[in-house]
């Protein structure tokens, strides 16, 4: 259901679009009136994703992208401004989950943690902001960061040092572009069902078949997030109707930070 077409006529990059809360969040834009750009690694589902958005009535682009190369990440950025003649909007919901220990963690996977989660990140804005800065016409930026951001589990060292850089980031970006008018927020997403998570949890975990139900059970409001509820606050931070918010990294879970039983 429309939240009342809040993009109208802007243009929405998202990367890591191909899964997960990436492709939620391009669909909810275009569900809002957005032309979007549809980013990922996954040149099938992203043409796949493109078309199905084109044959709903909005105009949509496919662009294959991994975050970790920046050549790639500012060519999405280009490609982008290239078809629409600008960029209004970037999401970057491109993440690296692979586990790791403080003890375990080799520089293999550490950089590689870096190269997605934070460098990734660090120059799809550079090249957004740099577009939304010469027109003088304002923009918005979302991150995807995680709630692992504020110390997280002991097997998620390299991932929580990123999206810790990322949070920062996205404060300090936000600081330094408020003149601009361009508006720089973070989403702290809580544990979340996706296809991804479904794959991390049976590859590290041992999950088996249930682990949904069996993850719903172990928190307060008896479900995991949703990709689609997700979206929709990312929507609302891209558009007009969040106001003058920027700098801000939204808690998005149902853990509340800092209470204990």
């Amino acid at each position: 259901m429309s939240l009342t077409d809040l993009l109208v006529d802007r243009v929405v990059l998202v990367v890591g679009a191909t899964s997960g809360v990436g492709e939620a969040v391009a669909r909810a834009a275009a569900r809002e009136g957005a032309y979007v750009t549809v980013a990922g690694r996954r040149t099938e589902r992203a043409d796949a994703l493109a078309a199905q958005l084109s044959d709903g009535g909005s105009e949509a682009l496919a662009v294959w992208c991994d975050v970790a190369d920046p050549a790639s990440a500012v060519g999405a950025v280009a490609a982008t401004v290239e078809r629409f003649g600008r960029i209004d909007g970037l999401v970057n919901s491109a993440g690296l989950t692979t586990r790791g220990t403080l003890l375990d963690t080799t520089p293999e996977l550490f950089d590689a943690h870096v190269a997605t989660n934070l460098r990734g990140p660090f120059f799809t804005m550079q090249a957004a902001v740099a577009d939304m800065r010469r027109r003088g016409a304002g923009g918005a930026v979302v991150n995807i960061i995680s709630s692992a951001e504020l110390g997280g589990q002991p097997y998620l060292a390299p991932y929580a040092a990123t999206k810790a850089g990322l949070a920062t980031l996205t404060r300090n970006a936000a600081f330094a572009h408020r003149w601009d008018r361009i508006r720089i927020n973070g989403l702290d997403i809580g544990w979340t069902e996706t296809e991804g998570e479904a794959d991390i949890q049976r590859r590290f975990h041992g999950a088996g078949e249930d682990w949904v139900e069996r993850a719903a059970a172990s928190v307060p409001m008896g479900r995991l997030g949703q990709v689609d509820e997700i979206a929709d606050m990312v929507v609302f931070l891209l558009s007009d109707r969040s106001g003058v918010v920027t700098g801000s990294v939204v808690d998005w879970d149902q853990i509340i930070q800092g209470c204990q039983d």
